[in-house]
């Protein structure tokens, strides 16, 4: 008796422990919330600071809360990430966002670096990535851009070039445009990283026909560092 009394308790802490019967309890999935999203007085602390240096790059904040661009749209819909990530036009709700701009004032006609700060709620911002990653895939060969539906601007190929090695994920690509007139090839870089429930988004773009081959590394390099302190 004592024999099969033990026998009985064994099976039974066997179907407790999820190793014993087919109808045991699976056990408790991750939960999905992600980490906390940082508040706008949060991010503001972790972006670069007005009159702040980077590199040869002064930063200052914008006249009128953001560059016109942020409302700028995709055609088709799919390629919106590599246009704006703005609430408004690109579906995705941010819980909050700081952006900046970065230029050399030794340079009349040089690059300019728009920054944005973005954090989001639940698994939001590697939703960003996700999908930054299948616009670059799918909109490889081109799309159309609607710039407040005042002028259409055509992306003549889209590329992805090395991302820095920052956060939990990070993206970057290189874009051939079509001026508005469409006799010259403009081009811009963007690249985006995440950290938990942020995004860093750094637009380099320059008023010409060069090519400057990447988003300046030191901007990058200084606002990494002041947000990873923060």
């Amino acid at each position: 008796m004592a024999v099969l009394l033990a026998g009985s308790l064994l099976a039974a802490l066997a179907g407790c422990d999820g190793g014993g019967t087919s109808d045991s309890k699976p056990s408790a999935a991750p939960s999905p919330a992600g980490p906390p999203p940082r508040t706008e007085r949060q991010l503001t602390a972790a972006a670069l600071a007005d009159g702040e240096r980077a590199g040869a790059y002064t930063v200052s904040t914008y006249p009128l809360g953001g560059p016109l661009d942020t409302d700028y749209t995709a055609e088709p819909a799919v390629c919106q990430p590599l246009v704006s990530l703005a609430p408004a036009v690109s579906g995705f709700r941010s819980s909050a966002e700081v952006g900046r701009q970065a230029e050399n004032p030794a340079e009349t006609l040089g690059v300019t670096v728009d920054i944005q700060l973005r954090s989001y709620a639940g698994q939001g911002a590697a939703r960003v990535m996700k999908a930054l990653t299948t616009a670059g895939r799918t909109c490889a060969g081109g799309f159309t851009e609607d710039r407040l539906s005042l002028v259409r601007a055509k992306y003549l190929a889209v590329e992805a070039v090395a991302a820095p090695r920052l956060g939990d994920s990070s993206a970057a690509y290189r874009f051939t445009i079509l001026d508005v007139r469409g006799k010259k090839k403009l081009y811009e870089y963007l690249t985006v990283v995440r950290s938990g429930s942020t995004t860093l988004s750094f637009r380099a773009e320059v008023t010409g026909t060069q090519d400057v081959g990447a988003v300046p590394a030191e901007v990058i390099r200084a606002q990494w560092a002041k947000f990873d302190a923060s």
